[in-house]
């Protein structure tokens, strides 16, 4: 116990902006209930017994410079929403695309610092999309942050995308019925490269990093090779999304954050409806074949994860991971009922949780607040459970007052970007 009392003891003293209200100590777990500024917050474990740090490591403070580069169909809405709830209850300032860029960094252009908006300068936090450029980021970044992506694995990426963008990239436009497996058997004969969005057909997660997309490894092996260590030099963290939880205890104990700092909602799932239940083995097979140069670096990175689970204790991490599910749950309860479920945007009476639908042939599926609520702890429910562009909207607008931007003309942007994703029609005619 005297070890316990010791390290709350240091701990208190980094939480000098918190306000405790409640501290219960039992044999194995440290329980605190906090009020933060507007947010009602239940904190599980502020150190989990079942994985104490080293005893001769220091207590760190929360790290709170942090670069997400948000991956297409890899649970990156999810990763955003926790970081950008984390940047309001520490008061970080959040980097947000310029208008003329809607929600995404003027994706898919090369990221360049002029596409942050002004009001959102100098950041802390950046987790929007945008396609990778080392030497922009570190323009805009401080020195001393730590960057983080997310892979997953590619066929069922690669299906998700087929889906989620049917309409608007011309490649899966072209495919009878819409077909997944029509294109997978000849997807030369539908795709174009350099295309407008042709990167939604064709090793996505190569292009995000920032690499060539049409270079292949069975052609040029060390290509994959030269794109993988230049991952590694970057990022001090690369999430595997088969793998969320685990993925989220190492990335907390990479920042030194609570496990608190890491519950999550859903976001951007689509219904069963528009989905495959399950990809048979020769699809996935030609999927990865189409996309050798995302599975080469799926499956390297899936391999390092593992290994860091390894030194971490295996054991460890999966302990922390079950208490963050257990923890969740009861978040997901507390703010959305008893049976807390994810429900067509159709269904969802808060406007402000209606999450953006890509077409009339895909479902995105969110929460809706139960009705009455008001209050600290119905507001971090509703951040809990928002959308991005409606976050993001908030998040800006927030950011603008704080700054004493509101009335400061925005910049013209040289050879504005085409519309992204967002502004297309939601119909499209078929060519």
């Amino acid at each position: 116990m005297p070890a316990i009392v010791q390290r709350l003891q240091q701990a208190t003293k980094m939480m000098s902006r918190r306000k405790v209200l409640l501290l219960v100590l039992g044999c194995s777990t440290v329980s605190l209930l906090v009020h933060q500024g507007a947010q009602l917050s239940w904190y599980p474990k502020l150190f989990p017994l079942s994985c104490p740090p080293l005893r001769d490591s220091p207590l760190r403070p929360k790290h709170t410079t942090v670069a997400f580069l948000k991956t297409h169909k890899t649970a990156g809405t999810t990763v955003q929403n926790i970081l950008f709830r984390f940047a309001e209850r520490h008061n970080l300032t959040v980097a947000l695309p310029h208008p003329s860029c809607e929600h995404q960094f003027c994706y898919p252009r090369n990221f360049s610092a002029h596409f942050v908006h002004p009001a959102t300068r100098p950041p802390h936090v950046l987790a929007s999309h945008l396609r990778f450029d080392r030497a922009e980021l570190a323009r805009l970044m401080p020195p001393g942050t730590v960057y983080v992506t997310i892979l997953r694995e590619p066929a069922a990426m690669f299906e998700s995308l087929f889906s989620y963008y049917n309409q608007y990239c011309p490649a899966f436009r072209r495919v009878p019925n819409a077909s997944l497996a029509a294109f997978l058997r000849a997807p030369e004969a539908y795709y174009r490269a350099g295309e407008h969005f042709a990167m939604f057909a064709h090793n996505t997660l190569a292009y995000d990093l920032g690499g060539d997309n049409e270079r292949s490894p069975r052609d040029d092996a060390a290509y994959l090779e030269r794109l993988i260590r230049q991952v590694e030099e970057v990022f001090s963290l690369v999430m595997i999304a088969e793998y969320f939880d685990e993925s989220l205890v190492l990335l907390r104990r990479l920042l030194a954050w609570d496990l608190d700092d890491v519950l999550y909602a859903k976001l951007n799932a689509r219904a069963a409806s528009s989905r495959l239940a399950a990809i048979p083995a020769a699809l996935a097979r030609a999927a990865r074949a189409w996309n050798a140069l995302d599975a080469g670096l799926y499956d390297h990175f899936n391999a390092t994860f593992w290994r860091r689970v390894a030194r971490a204790g295996r054991a460890c991490v999966e302990r922390e991971a079950r208490e963050l599910r257990e923890a969740r749950q009861r978040l997901l309860r507390r703010c959305f009922g008893d049976e807390p479920a994810l429900r067509p945007a159709a269904q969802i009476r808060t406007k402000q949780l209606q999450p953006w639908q890509p077409s009339r042939k895909v479902d995105i599926m969110g929460y809706d607040l139960p009705s009455g609520g008001a209050g600290p702890a119905t507001e971090a429910c509703l951040k809990l459970a928002m959308p991005e562009v409606q976050y993001s909207n908030y998040l800006l607008r927030k950011q603008k007052r704080r700054g004493g931007a509101r009335a400061r003309p925005e910049p013209v942007l040289d050879n504005p970007p085409p519309r992204p994703i967002r502004a297309l029609p939601r119909s499209p005619q078929s060519p």
